[in-house]
């Protein structure tokens, strides 16, 4: 789709399996978006020669020609997680994992672009990362490979990003970090990691610069992990932290990241605590499930039941419960957001509670059946170790 001048094009989005109509897709140039009507129908002033489309449920798709009818191809997404060390294109554990895609449901992978540290697992285009010498630890040399070796087997590419923990720029940022209230210097918590201020844009420029980087290098999405402000008491931040002004200054963030990320067509989904799916408020830390219904595309609550306390859903040990625990706290929140929105963390490791459960297929897959059954759109799995058991998860189809 050649164009030099403002001109309105119009077409419409189905699905590539059924045919069907797709609505609510989000076709986009790089200043706005349109969405398609209930038949699939759109219509767009634009100047751009490229255009994306975002439709829950579907792979990121660009139209870069001049057909009316544009085809999505549907994805529900199953996803593990790599670790920063095991992200390597030559490491055991990425080879294996892509055997894990090619034998069993699994078709997704996520990995560490920033860890919580502030190290970035490629060498970023991004100067001020490089003046921090964020790629010092790098495990991914040459991040074309690693996407070229992903897209060869058509592996949905998530790229995790922590935001406002970081060490590196927090310390390299004396004048936007967070510090104690008391004595003014900065303030590191319990594993000895300082962090940006939310408050300050400054902070956002930094975060969205690798985002976009990310974005450029062919990621499909980019997933924002403490993406809230911490829980602790007795900070000195820019402003006077409220929930009014903490949510709203989230809610911002995510839309500073659709708008810079726009013209790359990634999606966005935000990680948080599993009890957002209980609470009535923020937590103290600017995370509500309507701010992220509203502002992100997909949200991906960290429902591991080792992670509520004894007691929680009537069960003396939740741990001991993985269906109930997740299929309980989707349906909650169902009222407030569409559960096609709404892609879970998996616990794919053993409860750290004082019976030490161990979490095999038994536990994995009577979680991933509460996904199913309350239909999210997936789930991703998280193991510390990146070591996942074939066995666990069902054959390819």
């Amino acid at each position: 789709m050649v164009v030099s001048s403002l001109f309105g094009f119009s077409g419409k989005i189905i699905d590539k399996k059924t045919s069907k109509a797709i609505k609510e897709a989000k076709i986009c140039d790089s200043k706005i978006c349109v969405k398609s009507d209930e038949n699939g129908t759109f219509n767009i002033q634009t100047k751009d020669e490229v255009l994306h489309v975002k439709a829950i449920g579907y792979r990121p798709y660009k139209i870069d020609n001049n057909s009316t009818v544009q085809q999505l191809t549907p994805i529900r997404v199953k996803a593990l997680y790599l670790t920063f060390w095991g992200a390597s294109p030559y490491s055991k554990t990425f080879k294996k994992a892509l055997d894990l895609i090619d034998k069993t449901e699994l078709n997704s992978i996520i990995v560490d672009v920033k860890n919580e540290y502030g190290y970035t697992s490629y060498k970023t285009d991004v100067k001020k990362a490089n003046e921090y010498k964020t790629y010092q630890k790098r495990t991914i040399k040459d991040i074309d490979y690693f996407i070229k070796k992903l897209n060869e087997k058509d592996i949905y590419k998530i790229a995790r990003i922590v935001v406002f923990k970081d060490e590196l720029q927090a310390s390299n940022n004396p004048d936007y970090a967070i510090k104690k209230e008391k004595t003014a210097k900065i303030w590191r918590n319990h594993d000895n990691m300082a962090w940006v201020d939310p408050f300050d844009k400054k902070s956002w420029k930094y975060v969205l610069d690798i985002a976009e980087d990310a974005a450029k290098k062919g990621f499909d999405e980019i997933n924002f992990d403490y993406i809230r402000f911490p829980a602790k008491d007795g900070l000195k931040l820019k402003r006077k932290s409220t929930q009014e002004s903490r949510t709203k200054t989230i809610a911002a963030f995510i839309d500073y990241a659709q708008d810079r990320l726009r013209k790359y067509g990634v999606f966005i989904s935000v990680d948080t605590y599993g009890n957002i799916c209980w609470s009535n408020g923020d937590s103290n830390i600017g995370q509500t499930i309507e701010i992220f219904e509203k502002h992100a595309d997909y949200v991906c609550p960290m429902l591991y039941p080792s992670g509520f306390a004894y007691g929680s859903f009537s069960f003396k040990y939740p741990a001991s419960k993985p269906y109930e625990v997740y299929a309980r706290s989707i349906k909650h929140i169902k009222d407030k957001i569409n559960p096609k929105k709404v892609r879970p963390w998996i616990q794919a490791f053993r409860d750290y509670k004082k019976q030490r459960l161990r979490y095999g297929k038994k536990e994995i897959q009577a979680q991933i059946k509460a996904c199913d059954d309350t239909n999210t759109n997936g789930w991703m799995l998280w193991s510390p170790s990146s070591k996942y058991n074939p066995q666990h998860y069902k054959a390819s189809e």
